[in-house]
């Protein structure tokens, strides 16, 4: 019977301490993603360039079109990732006759900023980026937590065109449950991320890429791969389903969450950008 009360008195400890344990480790993920320093030289026709949204400095690259100017495009990378992952987009479209803009996304890189807000404050950093941009059509192109504040910013700056977001989640709530190690419970997912906000400043509920879907009225193709095990298709199927404009879903065989823009699905993108570029050239 003693052992057994031990036991059970332990057990209590253990759970207890866990409960406080868990979300303050868990909000520290969420906020502060592992940082990837050092992007290379800048690739040739680009510039290294500094933009500033508020006191956070954003460190990126701008890349000059070949040829006339047909727009330009923003390239928005992923979680813990940095603009470096944007070369083969600029070697993609630079070329066609688009600028292209990548930049380290705050909390990330090279950049400023003390947390990642999953696109609460960072759709308010694109938005100060097009600000120093000379006026043409925009296309944002984004993969996971890119895509994301690609989309969360269309819904509030008419100076986004278009936008191609890979991978992306459907809200961070939800994301982040199911990304959520076996041992957390619903309470300390839900006390890891009111953490998180009251650390970072920011409304978990407003990370909410199909929340902002209601409100798009521009173009917008999401891709996803099919054996996407980090963040589902059902994210990208959920955003599609609350699109208000013109809209396409590509899911990508045998893509990966990092591997749904690395295939055939570029020749279907880059009609679309094409289009969708007129379309919105008013001259």
């Amino acid at each position: 019977m003693r052992w057994y009360l031990a036991a059970l008195g332990l057990t209590l400890v253990l759970t207890a301490a866990a409960e406080i344990t868990l979300p303050v480790l868990g909000a520290a993920g969420i906020l502060h993603p592992m940082r990837r320093h050092g992007s290379g030289p800048a690739p040739q026709s680009c510039d290294d360039v500094t933009f500033f949204s508020g006191d956070v400095r954003l460190q990126g690259w701008h890349c000059r079109a070949l040829g006339p100017r047909r727009g330009i495009v923003i390239y928005l990378h992923g979680i813990a990732d940095n603009r470096a992952s944007g070369r083969g987009i600029i070697d993609r479209f630079v070329p066609r006759g688009f600028d292209v803009v990548a930049y380290d996304s705050r909390a990330h890189g090279d950049s400023g900023g003390e947390a990642c807000t999953f696109g609460v404050l960072e759709k308010s950093d694109l938005s100060r980026v097009l600000d120093r941009l000379d006026p043409a059509p925009v296309v944002v192109i984004g993969t996971s937590l890119g895509g994301a504040v690609a989309l969360q910013a269309a819904a509030q700056d008419s100076r986004i065109a278009a936008v191609v977001a890979a991978a992306t989640f459907s809200d961070l709530r939800t994301v982040a449950a199911e990304r959520a190690p076996f041992f957390f419970s619903r309470r300390a997912i839900a006390r890891t991320l009111q953490r998180a906000a009251d650390e970072g400043a920011f409304d978990v509920d407003a990370a909410s890429p199909v929340a902002s879907a209601v409100r798009i009225r521009i173009p917008v193709f999401l891709v996803h791969g099919a054996d996407d095990i980090d963040t589902p298709p059902d994210h990208s199927k959920r955003i599609l389903a609350a699109l208000m404009g013109p809209k396409r879903l590509a899911i990508v065989p045998g893509g990966t969450h990092n591997t749904s823009l690395h295939s055939d699905i570029w020749r279907d993108i880059e009609p679309w950008v094409d289009d969708a570029v007129r379309l919105s050239d008013p001259r």
